[in-house]
């Protein structure tokens, strides 16, 4: 069972979680390039990106509860590497809710009204982004090396 519940972990972690970075970092120069190019196509571009960033953070979800469930099953629920994990797993959760989709909504709130988005808005938005990536990546590696496991990585 923990193989099958490690297994969706890792999948869910692919498919919901590598979505919302890619998109959430190629929003910002999307949305700047949005004046420049052809309006509807550019602005096509930025909404179809966040609306890849909020369905597939709804689904990511999915992430830390398979988590929860394979930890549970392993017997780590007290490991300082899963409670490290879990720690940032929430932060990059909370910095993606509370700041990254809705400045990408102020952002596309301007566009739609014919605005174009200043810089300083849209380098906010790839810094809250870069985070919430970093975060991501420090997750997968202490997924992947975990202090003290028996895999001997």
């Amino acid at each position: 069972m923990t193989k099958f519940l490690l297994t969706l972990h890792v999948l869910a972690a692919i498919v919901a979680v590598g979505p919302v970075t890619v998109a959430a970092s190629m929003f910002p120069p999307a949305a700047r390039r949005v004046p420049a190019a052809d309006g509807a196509v550019a602005l096509g571009t930025v909404r179809l990106l966040h609306r890849v960033c909020r369905v597939y953070a709804a689904l990511g979800v999915s992430v830390p509860v398979l988590g929860l469930a394979t930890a549970l099953a392993m017997g780590v629920l007290g490991s300082g590497w899963l409670i490290t994990s879990i720690t940032l797993t929430a932060a990059a959760a909370g910095l993606l809710v509370a700041f990254v989709l809705p400045r990408q909504e102020e952002l596309l709130e301007e566009l739609d009204a014919g605005r174009a988005v200043e810089r300083p808005a849209t380098v906010r938005l790839a810094m809250f982004t870069g985070i919430f990536n970093l975060l991501w990546a420090t997750v997968t590696v202490l997924m992947i090396v975990r202090p003290g496991s028996t895999t001997g990585a």
